[in-house]
């Protein structure tokens, strides 16, 4: 499902849904913090960088962790995700291949994030991460983890989409957060902010925390975007980004169908717009994460913009990191 509206309004002004949904927001942080407070982590020999948010839905989280296994694999490390494979079927802990699993085994991030290294997927994130280690894993990369107590981490990477900041600030079902922004930030080491400057201040208490800034570039993949007639289609978290990037690349965007995060690309509906492309004499295209989920049939028919992550003093990260895990900078 779209996440309703009266999430993105002004913490002072965030409408009468939000107010009278905040005593069930209000529980929702209670049990977070219950839970994080009860469920004894467990410690594995490796380092293990959790790449999470406060936010429910898409914030740049699959970007992040892309770009930092990519980096630690040029610095000469050995880096395997886990992850739980949102809407997957298997239970794990097992390895991810993206010529035999499909999204409806481990989740459409999953398959993506293992074209780059490899990948876990698993409800028991301390099982994957021992299987990761006996694989040869030298660093875990913990995906969609900040909420998750069960397995010790080394270092928590808060990212926060710069555009819509935490909504109106209130937890489920009021508005997007999981856990209340003081409680969550208290956990983190770092913040990424992805895209535009957040619109609003973080705590001041969090002042002291390092944060960096970043921004999704689309790849040149030889693609003449310009003045192209583009069908554009996205179930990601806020397709409107894809949109935009679309149109920032000079794209002539005849139709845009935002689909909701995750949904199943089925015979049906890829038929109706495969159609509808055609009948427009338009280009479909869509994301990296949505193509993964496309039926074979469908995949030649279909463009996929792909987008990296561009982070601002990408060294003072690295920098902020290895201090804090001063065994990844001895390779």
């Amino acid at each position: 499902m779209r996440p309703p509206r009266f999430w993105d309004n002004p913490p002072e002004q965030p409408g009468w849904p939000a107010r009278l949904l905040t005593p069930l927001g209000s529980l929702y942080g209670q049990l977070t913090a219950r839970r994080l407070a009860t469920v004894v982590a467990q410690c594995v020999s490796i380092p293990v960088i959790c790449v999470g948010n406060l936010n429910i839905g898409g914030v740049g989280k699959t970007p992040t962790v892309i770009w930092l296994a990519q980096y630690l694999h040029n610095a000469g490390h050995v880096p395997h995700v886990i992850t739980k494979g949102y809407r997957g079927s298997l239970v794990g802990p097992v390895r991810v291949k993206a010529d035999s699993h499909t999204d409806s085994q481990v989740g459409d991030e999953s398959l993506l994030i293992s074209r780059f290294c490899e990948v876990w997927v698993s409800t028991d994130r301390f099982a994957a991460a021992r299987e990761a280690h006996f694989a040869g894993a030298t660093v875990i990369i913990l995906d969609d983890g900040h909420q998750d107590p069960s397995l010790a981490k080394n270092f928590s990477i808060v990212v926060v989409d710069g555009t819509r900041g935490f909504g109106n600030q209130r937890c489920l079902p009021a508005g997007p957060l999981r856990e209340p922004i003081t409680v969550g930030l208290n956990r983190a080491d770092v913040i990424m902010i992805v895209e535009d400057p957040i619109s609003q201040s973080l705590p001041t208490e969090f002042s002291h925390l390092p944060t960096f800034h970043a921004k999704m570039s689309p790849l040149e993949t030889g693609m003449k975007w310009n003045n192209t007639r583009v069908f554009a289609f996205a179930g990601i978290g806020y397709p409107e980004k894809f949109f935009t990037t679309l149109q920032n690349l000079g794209a002539q965007i005849i139709k845009a169908e935002s689909l909701n995060d995750h949904q199943s690309l089925t015979w049906p509906l890829m038929t109706r717009l495969h159609s509808e492309a055609r009948a427009r004499k338009a280009q479909l295209v869509t994301t990296e994460k949505d193509y993964v989920r496309l039926p074979a049939e469908f995949r030649s028919n279909v463009v996929a913009l792909p987008v990296r992550l561009l982070v601002a003093e990408e060294e003072r990260f690295f920098a902020t990191l290895f201090e804090k895990l001063p065994s990844l900078n001895s390779r």
